[in-house]
């Protein structure tokens, strides 16, 4: 009968510690960096190594973000309300999740924070999550080049470049009767996106998310006027 017992515990050992490690975080890195004023997007790409599936939860469990910052779990481009700090998914064997992050705001100071992370499996025999931990560093925002100044406009260089998903122009319409514009396109000179610059505003925001990783340019317009071009890199 103890022999038995022996056996039985010891097969649920091996159960318990076959589940924490049937799930992970593919590729995540221990420190993530931006700067002042841009978002930082954590990628949480949560894989299911079981031959079961699972409903997998991943909460975000500690973190030192102050009161001016702020961080959401988004889905693509779906994210969460501010105070909710898991997301769950069911998941088929050996299934990845993709399209997963944590956006964090970094607020208007530089700042190093730390964020951990834990995944579990709902209904699962243990109470052991797999926890990760990740730092955050909130640096300042680097001057950005002048690129073009006239009586109607005055208007910096693309940052950051290269660029993974999202880019931007910092600008200053002088005139508000003026029509400005910015306009991505290819090697071939095929537009790839248009982008209004309002007087009433001062940042345009670039999308690349859907642009292949390669060379493109972007050009300013002034009344449809092209005034100036500048090369912009996409890397992912």
């Amino acid at each position: 009968m103890a022999k038995r017992a022996f056996w039985v515990f010891l097969l649920a050992g091996f159960m318990i510690s076959g589940a924490s490690q049937a799930q992970e975080l593919l590729d995540l890195q221990a420190t993530y960096a931006t700067t002042i004023g841009d978002q930082v997007r954590i990628p949480l790409r949560l894989h299911n190594w079981s031959d079961k599936t699972q409903v997998l939860i991943i909460r975000l469990v500690e973190n030192d973000l102050h009161s001016g910052q702020h961080g959401v779990f988004c889905l693509d481009k779906t994210c969460l309300e501010n105070d909710v700090s898991e997301f769950t998914r069911r998941l088929e064997p050996g299934e990845t999740l993709t399209g997963l992050s944590f956006v964090v705001e970094p607020g208007l100071l530089p700042t190093h924070n730390n964020l951990k992370f834990e995944i579990i499996s709902k209904g699962t025999m243990t109470t052991n999550p797999v926890e990760y931990e990740v730092s955050l560093v909130i640096n300042e925002k680097p001057s950005k080049p002048l690129v073009f100044q006239s009586k109607e406009i005055t208007i910096q260089d693309v940052y950051p470049n290269p660029v993974s998903d999202q880019a931007f122009i910092d600008y200053t319409l002088h005139n508000e009767h003026v029509k400005a514009k910015v306009i991505v396109h290819n090697i071939l000179g095929m537009a790839m996106g248009e982008y209004s610059l309002p007087h009433t505003e001062h940042r345009a925001k670039i999308d690349a998310d859907n642009l292949t990783p390669g060379v493109y340019f972007y050009t300013l317009y002034l009344d449809n006027n092209g005034v100036l071009t500048r090369k912009i890199i996409v890397r992912k």
